[in-house]
């Protein structure tokens, strides 16, 4: 394969795009954007089959869907944008050529075929072991195979980003550190490879034990280890997303953080504590010894906790600051309202940044005390947890990006500028529903294994849940057929705009603005004498903690009433 190190400099930004960085980056965000349409079908098939009334799935294919619904959205999906926000990072952001394009585009393939696999081998039935793939549950040995593959192709990506670093640094394309985006994206890399390699110490042996030359898997030893590339894959989508925060807010403000220090040291943290995290998920588990239980879900935990808070505050906090800075500066949300609504890069950014932190941070923290995890444990609590992180967060930062990156990237005019300004709106607030009334249900009772409210097919087992839990159901289906509305129209516009967005020339700039000059030192001056003025943040985020402690005390009230003693 020949390699093109030609650059071009977009008009509109300044930013240098290699030619074999900006291929890598479209190839990675369209086979994204083409797993998470896939995988958002299948969703909303498990939607409705939760919905009672509907009940559209059997048993064989719900289990079936899940597992499809799962593996593209949460791995697939995440993973390829997450690749191609690591090229971004560097080759683009720092200005160089990529390392190694030959071998990128050798884990680009291996991503594709692994992925594609996957969905041909669940989708033939006998694979049908969910995202987590426990053992003894069995699947087809390329099941495991189609995840080794992918999971080797990203860790190529990962290293090609890492090299990329090492040119950028050689060749001294960048002065001082790297941009904070960068160090970000970084955080989220390092933590790719730990998530990569717990992968293959699992899936190898699995793969060996579902073609008989391993005699047993240990079941414990197992679901340690998956989860540790399991819930780790969730902390790349973490710092990647909080990375993306960081950029919007300084494409559409030109903000810089209000302490760099700090935010770095806050990314650190995230690999040092972040993925102690997938030790909630083992809770219940007999294996792990109660000292390390409770090490976990305190100490080691709130370092994490914090390290989100700091991100929360600071982004947040710098837009304000860049907002006063540029005239916004009369009362206490006067920035906040004169923000622009109607830019689909905002709005996305803005509505990840809250329903994370409200609705992901909050619940990730109370599920994760080891009592309380008693209450929610196995239930759907829990995917009402993560796809107010994975989805809400993850998914729609990354969205926001693409609304910014795409037009850039492929020298297109971003098309149905009018359903693009609602889209986030609309994905936004069905995937609210969906992570409210999955998180109702499962508070309770209801069991996330399980496809059937009423137990149906187990042998005469019964158990009569009140009727909030169909209502909360019923509203779930509503939110799923509203959220994959939003997520279909994502991928329609994303689509149509390579497709058939008004072709602009290399030199020929955007019709409208895409990025917004830094604000300088001498516009925070006139802000006060001061860049940290930032009252309106500060009452957030005391709404913030007050909705924590709030939420924090009503699980042990819950608790309480559970172990009631007589």
């Amino acid at each position: 394969m020949m390699v093109n190190n030609s650059f071009r400099t977009c008009p509109d930004t300044g930013l240098k795009f290699f030619s074999s960085a900006e291929n890598l980056i479209k190839a990675n965000a369209v086979a994204g954007v083409v797993f998470l349409l896939i995988g958002g079908m299948f969703g909303l098939l498990v939607g409705l089959t939760r919905w009672q009334a509907v009940h559209l799935l059997g048993a064989e294919d719900f289990y079936m869907v899940l597992t499809a619904h799962g593996l593209n959205v949460l791995i697939f999906w995440m993973i390829f944008f997450e690749i191609a926000i690591l090229y971004f990072c560097s080759s683009v952001l720092l200005g160089c050529r990529l390392a190694t394009p030959r071998w990128a585009w050798v884990g680009f393939g291996l991503m594709v075929i692994g992925a594609v696999m996957n969905n041909v081998i669940v989708l033939q039935g006998n694979s049908s072991v969910m995202m987590t793939s426990y053992v003894p549950l069995e699947a087809h040995p390329l099941f495991y195979l189609s995840l080794i593959l992918f999971a080797v192709g990203a860790l190529i990506g990962s290293f090609v980003f890492f090299g990329t670093l090492v040119v950028a640094k050689a060749e001294k394309t960048y002065e001082g550190s790297v941009p904070l985006v960068t160090f970000g994206a970084i955080t989220a890399a390092i933590i790719a490879v730990f998530t990569i390699v717990s992968g293959a110490i699992v899936l190898i042996p699995t793969l060996l034990w579902s073609v008989g030359l391993v005699g047993e898997i240990d079941v414990l030893a197992y679901r340690m280890i998956w989860w540790a590339f399991g819930h780790s894959s969730q902390q790349i989508n973490v710092a990647a997303h909080v990375s993306v925060w960081y950029a919007i807010i300084a494409i559409l403000f030109g903000a810089k953080p209000l302490s760099e220090k700090v935010s770095r040291t806050a990314f650190l943290m995230y690999i040092l504590f972040l993925q102690l995290a997938s030790v909630h998920h083992l809770l219940v588990d007999p294996g792990l010894s109660s000292n390390f239980k409770m090490f976990n879900t305190s100490y080691a935990m709130y370092l994490a906790v914090m390290a989100s808070m700091v991100h929360g505050l600071t982004v947040p906090g710098s837009m304000e600051a860049a907002q006063r800075a540029r005239g916004h500066n009369a009362g206490l949300f006067t920035w906040l309202r004169k923000a622009p609504w109607g830019n689909p890069a905002f709005s996305g950014m803005f509505i990840s940044l809250v329903g994370f932190g409200f609705l992901g941070g909050i619940t990730g923290v109370v599920m994760g005390a080891e009592q309380i995890n008693i209450l929610i444990h196995n239930t759907l609590y829990v995917p009402g947890h993560f796809h107010a992180t994975v989805v809400l967060g993850s998914t729609l930062a990354f969205m926001a990006l693409a609304y910014w990156l795409v037009p850039v990237l492929f020298r297109r005019e971003l098309i149905w500028k009018g359903l693009a300004k609602w889209q986030p709106y609309v994905f936004g607030l069905g995937m609210t529903g969906v992570s409210l009334f999955l998180m109702g249900a499962g508070t309770l009772g209801v069991p996330r294994r399980h496809w059937d409210i009423g137990f149906a097919g187990t042998g005469g087992i019964t158990h009569e849940f009140p009727a909030a839990a169909y209502t909360m159901l019923a509203l779930n289906g509503m939110s799923v057929i509203l959220a994959v509305a939003g997520g279909a129209a994502f991928c329609l516009i994303m689509v149509g705009t390579i497709l058939f967005g008004k072709k602009l020339g290399n030199d020929e700039p955007m019709a409208e603005p895409c990025i917004v000059a830094p604000v300088t030192d001498e516009e925070y001056a006139a802000n006060g004498g001061s860049a940290f003025a930032i009252p309106g943040t500060i009452v957030l985020a005391l709404v913030f903690f007050v909705s924590f402690a709030l939420y924090y005390f009503i699980n042990w009230k819950y608790l309480a009433e559970t172990w009631g003693i007589g």
